[in-house]
């Protein structure tokens, strides 16, 4: 048993990087499938999820090296598109291997999306979208495969917005023939991430970033050497904590356009920023205001946000409510609060919070990556010692939370069942 132990910190405060986004480099390191040369991309953040991205890209045959912080991706040995079940079930982005080997090899089998327990993954979207490519689609109890002598382009209209579906049907349609136009698309910036990879690797890709995005086919595609964009969701986060503590923290390397739902929905609760082409500082010194927060797909406030803002409104005075419209069942973060002494109701996909509440620490669980900042912010502010179990889910997205944490002035510490450290991070010279 491994748990993170939060004890009542000072304000946080300091300077900290944003890391490669997660949700990008999934994406990207299973387009590299896609080339005839190899692929070098910077930038990708070593946790748990790439690391079994990188699993499977061995087990078909792609060969990998990293080389002063650069993965280089040479796709051309691969020989099987079998993805293990058990691989591809552990996260839920493993589906993008369905469209970027689909596209090439023309037959793929690769098991259900898994990952973050708050709620299952619909795919319907995902084969919608193949399947008007020319795709044929066997659904089994623990997989799928995926078919197509040919791959055409056509017109898809998605039924409801999916940054996964248009990400997926955008890798298979580089490669068919004719053009492809996909109405109702994603806008993230992880869309536009991946386009842009793509063009560097020959694709011809136009909209992306707008609901609208048109792609001409190409014959095949080369390698590249691309940068992934920083993650705005852990930046986002680090701006919440400033809230939180009533300090001043600045994420750097960071696209603040990224961040501009986020940044609003922040100021109208009470904090300020400042913000240059690559960083952001948050002031959270104000008063902290209750409000209303309506979650929605980019470039409205996202989900990923609404569970460390939940601790940020425990500060507010009066009630706040927090609608997801995106996923209505992910609020497990609130009855974990409410274990430390907040009183947060949900129902029907709404959380009512009622605010100055003392929170005093016990023992909780993160049941997947956004629950577990949560968690730890609300450890910051709790009286004595809050004890964090589900310590897997938070490594999904990042890289050593305890250093990164302690850097900005946390009291946090990783423990294992002999209640010895696990590590002890240092943090100098970062």
């Amino acid at each position: 048993m491994r748990w993170l132990e939060v004890n009542s910190s000072k304000p946080l405060k300091g300077k900290i990087r944003a890391p490669g986004s997660k949700n990008s480099s999934l994406a990207l390191l299973a387009a590299c499938c896609l080339a005839d040369e190899p692929v070098h991309i910077s930038n990708i953040p070593d946790i748990s999820d790439i690391k079994v991205v990188l699993q499977i890209l061995s087990s078909i045959g792609a060969v990998y090296e990293k080389t002063n912080g650069t993965y280089i991706v040479d796709p051309r040995p691969i020989h099987s598109a079998e993805i293990d079940t058990k691989l591809s079930s552990s996260f839920r982005a493993a589906y993008y291997f369905a469209g970027a080997l689909l596209a090439k090899h023309r037959r793929v089998s690769i098991g259900y999306p898994g990952g973050d327990n708050f709620v299952s993954r619909p795919i319907d979207q995902h084969i919608k979208g193949l399947k008007a490519l020319g795709a044929r689609a066997e659904m089994h109890s623990d997989h799928y495969l995926l078919e197509a002598d040919t791959l055409n382009g056509a017109e898809i209209f998605f039924d409801v917005v999916t940054c996964g579906a248009t990400v997926n049907v955008m890798l298979a349609a580089v490669l068919a023939n004719g053009k492809t136009t996909l109405y109702n698309a994603a806008k993230d910036p992880e869309v536009v991430d991946t386009a842009v990879m793509l063009n560097r690797m020959g694709a011809k890709i136009y909209g992306a970033g707008t609901d609208t995005i048109r792609i001409q086919g190409v014959r095949q595609l080369g390698g590249c050497d691309h940068t992934c964009s920083p993650d705005r969701l852990i930046s986002g986060a680090y701006l919440i904590g400033a809230g939180i503590s009533g300090s001043t923290v600045t994420v750097k390397d960071v696209i603040p356009e990224h961040l501009q739902p986020c940044i609003s929905k922040l100021t109208e609760i009470g904090l300020s920023f400042e913000q240059t082409e690559n960083s952001i500082t948050a002031h959270g010194e104000g008063r902290i205001r209750a409000t209303r927060i309506r979650t929605g797909k980019y470039p409205m406030f996202e989900s990923d946000f609404q569970q460390p803002v939940t601790v940020l409104l425990l500060k507010a005075l009066g009630r706040s409510t927090i609608s997801d419209r995106i996923y209505p069942k992910r609020f497990n973060h609130c009855d974990q609060l409410n274990r430390m002494g907040a009183d947060i109701t949900v129902r029907n996909g709404i959380a009512r919070i009622n605010s100055h509440r003392r929170l005093t620490g016990t023992w909780v669980h993160a049941g997947d990556i956004r629950a577990g900042t949560a968690l730890v912010l609300a450890g910051l502010m709790a009286e004595g010692t809050t004890r964090i179990t589900g310590v897997e889910h938070i490594e999904r997205g990042y890289e050593d939370i305890v250093r990164d944490f302690r850097l900005l002035g946390a009291d946090i510490s990783l423990l294992t069942g002999d209640g010895l450290r696990e590590r002890d991070t240092s943090i100098s010279g970062i």
